[in-house]
């Protein structure tokens, strides 16, 4: 499960269409299954007698609602683009998830990234679109019901990383290291090979390493500029990323290598040594 962050925008119409993969429109509705998630408030929102199912420009309306109350919120920097939007793609091999998996995976994801608190009564409003093979949509929008500024936290793509590890483990899909660790080992290996082996672990570390960190950053601003005229930077960026995640393994392999256990050498007998005098003919 990889999350890619994309750069915030002022409305949520063209992020919806790309969720959807199809234009918004306002005959289609959007039942719960392609909606599988949304924030909480939106129960206490709604009248008990109102049209449960939404088309994909209503939802899209009521993404954008909270720009048109609060024409002056604005982050600390001025900053109007008020439309969050994340995607996380499953492997290519991994079993279909189930609409409550979706939804579990949606919930998680939107706490990680701090858009979803639990008790917090002015919460941002947000939807999960599901409406794409192996492929979540969350899209929300950052003024809270009060009209304040959600600040999102610190290093927010690390999280989003970390939390998609835990679900995959959770929902036991494919993790994104497909390098297999290795078992307990039977007798421990040198006091300096278990320090440099450590040492390598921590930078191959998919949640917390430094390398993993740079690649996710370098996978963000490739998405990022996907779109733009030069497709070719994006891609270069795609292939350093791919090399980066080749060098995590390489790292991880050696540090496997260093914790196995040194297997004592094998003697072999020394050759008779040939005198000058046996050398010499009869």
């Amino acid at each position: 499960m990889i999350p890619r962050l994309h750069e915030r925008t002022h409305t949520p119409n063209d992020v919806l269409t790309e969720a959807l993969g199809r234009p918004v429109s306002p005959d289609e509705g959007l039942t719960e299954h392609t909606v599988v998630a949304h924030w909480p408030g939106l129960d206490y929102y709604t009248l008990d007698d109102e049209q449960k199912i939404w088309t994909s420009l209503q939802w899209a309306e009521h993404l954008e609602d909270p720009l048109m109350e609060y024409p002056f919120a604005a982050s600390a920097n001025g900053d109007r683009r008020a439309i969050f939007h994340l995607d996380v793609r499953l492997h290519p091999d991994d079993r279909e998830l189930t609409g409550p998996e979706w939804a579990e995976a949606a919930h998680r994801l939107a706490r990680a990234a701090g858009i979803e608190v639990p008790g917090e009564p002015n919460d941002c409003r947000w939807i999960a679109v599901q409406a794409q093979p192996g492929r979540l949509d969350l899209i929300a929008n950052l003024i809270r019901l009060d009209g304040s500024w959600h600040t999102q936290p610190a290093e927010v793509l690390r999280r989003l990383s970390a939390e998609s590890r835990r679900i995959e483990q959770d929902l036991r899909l494919m993790p994104v290291r497909s390098t297999p660790r290795p078992p307990a080992l039977a007798r421990p290996a040198s006091t300096a090979s278990a320090q440099l082996a450590a040492i390598l672990s921590q930078l191959a570390d998919e949640q917390t390493g430094p390398l993993a960190t740079v690649r996710g950053l370098v996978e963000h601003t490739a998405h990022r500029i996907a779109h733009q005229p030069d497709a070719a930077t994006a891609h270069c960026l795609e292939l350093i990323a791919r090399r980066l995640y080749g060098i995590q393994q390489d790292l991880d392999t050696t540090a496997t290598h260093l914790n196995a256990p040194t297997r004592p050498r094998t003697a072999f007998p020394a050759l008779p040594t040939i005198t000058a005098a046996a050398r010499r003919s009869p």
